[in-house]
């Protein structure tokens, strides 16, 4: 949790902007509610290392340099960030960490080290710019530079945060699988795609809302590759901040920490209304986000105009959140069984609105009135009579052929007569995932009849346990796996990461 500058700034900062920020969560009391660490992001070096080889501040932006800022900010009780590239370049164009463009030695050490002599305690290496010599892959080559980095700080004896942008640089790609294996080897967070939407000068009220669902979007279906430690990052926090209304800060708010994704906000903190700095300083919605189980909640249901999530907490409790992604006011009435508990239980919830923090009242359902782009979100404490949800929801795949940046566009959902369709969050979109890798929708499994996936009677045979994979693969008895084609299913050879093999499971 913390601050960062880009999405609101990107290169028009000083010093003085990053102090008037970090004493901004002070001021504001964020700091208190763990908005802890200030990072600068590009632009805050020179284009040229010293005769030494040292990176060099710009002296216009750091007249006393970057040791005196990280030290004004350690006074404040505040952790202190700061960026890199792992290419010869930053994106800006600036002096990188990685190999020089040519072949030759890299920086990363080195720099490293200069980072722990001045107080870092957080390093976001961005991948612009990497040289990929003759017989490399680029893939290759951004693992080789972020384990030097990750290796790098591990000798300097401080103890450095490492995000990771390697990912981002996949999106779309067959590699992007390959890349989330392993950035887990080297760091604690990393993003996956594309930027959140920066602040624009030039029209500073133009809505930046879809940019927050379509992080929201691609960074959802990843849950598979987080754990403790090892963090899916969705991008900045921009609620509050111009081009997004109330109720869309809500909705940031919640579905980041619906997703445990790292909170860090970017914005300029000392113009956010008394309104958005209670959004962000919700301890509630913030609980939910820094629950040590680390679980990034589950898509229960997902219909053109609402998205119903499930996200288990460690001490037994659950989060539901609903999201209305439509123009108009939408009502939601969700039972137990709704949510994978059993249909039969005698069930009742002692339920908590995490935006009012109303007293818990014990229910029947869940209601609510839902404005448009807001979020309803609910911790939920089921009596004992309820039993267990089951590893129940919807099973996604990334659309076939050129997506839109839209929920929509980005994503279909398997239905129970055994073919991909776009969302409509109907009960043949619910599935239930048995202890033995079973796929069952409306009292039936789906089969691996003959290589051909149909929906049959369920019972205990090998052509109805799948086996799923870290990369998203479902794979049937013999090996093959499930593949969408057109709008039916088959099984096919397993390809490279081939999109569509990959599949999101309820978590």
């Amino acid at each position: 949790m913390g601050w960062n500058d880009w999405a609101h700034y990107q290169c028009g900062f000083t010093a003085q902007t990053i102090l008037d920020n970090a004493n901004a969560l002070v001021k504001t009391g964020l700091a208190k509610h763990g908005y802890n660490t200030v990072t600068i992001d590009d632009c805050w070096m020179q284009k040229d290392r010293d005769a030494h080889g040292n990176l060099q501040a710009d002296p216009q932006r750091f007249p006393h340099g970057v040791k005196a800022v990280a030290d004004a900010v350690h006074a404040l009780g505040l952790k202190f960030g700061i960026y890199e590239d792992s290419g010869y370049l930053t994106c800006g164009g600036f002096a990188g960490s990685g190999v020089p463009n040519g072949g030759g030695q890299d920086h990363f050490l080195q720099d490293a080290r200069l980072f722990a002599s001045w107080g870092v305690d957080y390093l976001k290496l961005d991948g612009c710019n990497l040289y990929v010599p003759n017989g490399s892959t680029k893939e290759s080559v951004y693992r080789k530079a972020y384990a030097a980095q990750s290796a790098a700080l591990k000798e300097v004896g401080r103890p450095i945060v490492f995000s990771e942008s390697a990912p981002a640089y996949f999106q779309g790609t067959p590699g992007w699988y390959d890349v989330l294996t392993w950035v887990r080897d080297y760091g604690q967070l990393w993003r996956e795609g594309t930027d959140v939407e920066i602040h624009d000068t030039k029209k500073p009220n133009a809505s930046r809302f879809h940019s927050v669902l379509w992080n929201y979007a691609y960074n959802l279906p990843l849950g598979r590759f987080q754990q403790p430690g090892n963090w899916n990052d969705a991008d900045f926090i921009i609620g509050g901040d111009s081009g997004m209304n109330l109720a869309e800060s809500r909705s940031q708010m919640a579905l980041w920490a619906m997703m445990s994704a790292p909170l860090i906000l970017s914005s300029d903190l000392d113009k956010l209304s008394p309104h958005a700095i209670g959004v962000l300083s919700n301890d509630a919605i913030i609980t939910i986000d820094q629950d040590p189980l680390g679980r990034m909640a589950t898509l229960v249901r997902r219909s053109p105009k609402m998205d119903i999530l499930l996200k288990p907490l460690s001490d037994g409790d659950y989060a539901v959140a609903v999201l209305n992604r439509s123009a108009a006011t939408q009502k939601i009435d969700l039972r137990p069984a709704d949510l994978g508990f059993p249909a039969n239980a005698d069930c009742s919830l002692d339920t908590q609105n995490l935006w009012t923090k109303s007293s818990p009242a014990t229910v029947s359902t869940l209601q609510a009135s839902i404005a448009s782009h807001d979020t309803a979100i609910w911790r939920i404490h089921p009596a004992s009579s309820c039993g267990r949800p089951t590893r129940s929801g919807a099973i996604t795949l990334i659309a076939p052929g050129k997506h839109r940046e839209s929920i929509e566009g980005y994503t279909v959902c398997l239905a129970a007569p055994g073919q991909v369709e776009s969302c409509a969050g109907t009960p043949k979109e619910v599935w239930t995932i048995t202890d033995s890798g079973a796929l069952q929708s409306a009292g039936r499994c789906l089969t691996a009849a003959n290589g051909h996936p149909a929906m049959q009677a369920c019972g205990d045979t090998s052509a109805q346990h799948w086996k799923y994979t870290l990369v998203g693969n479902l794979k049937d008895a013999n090996g093959g796996c499930l593949t969408a084609k057109a709008n039916s299913l088959s099984i096919e050879p397993c390809g490279h990461n081939q999109r569509d093999q990959i599949w999101s499971l309820p978590n």
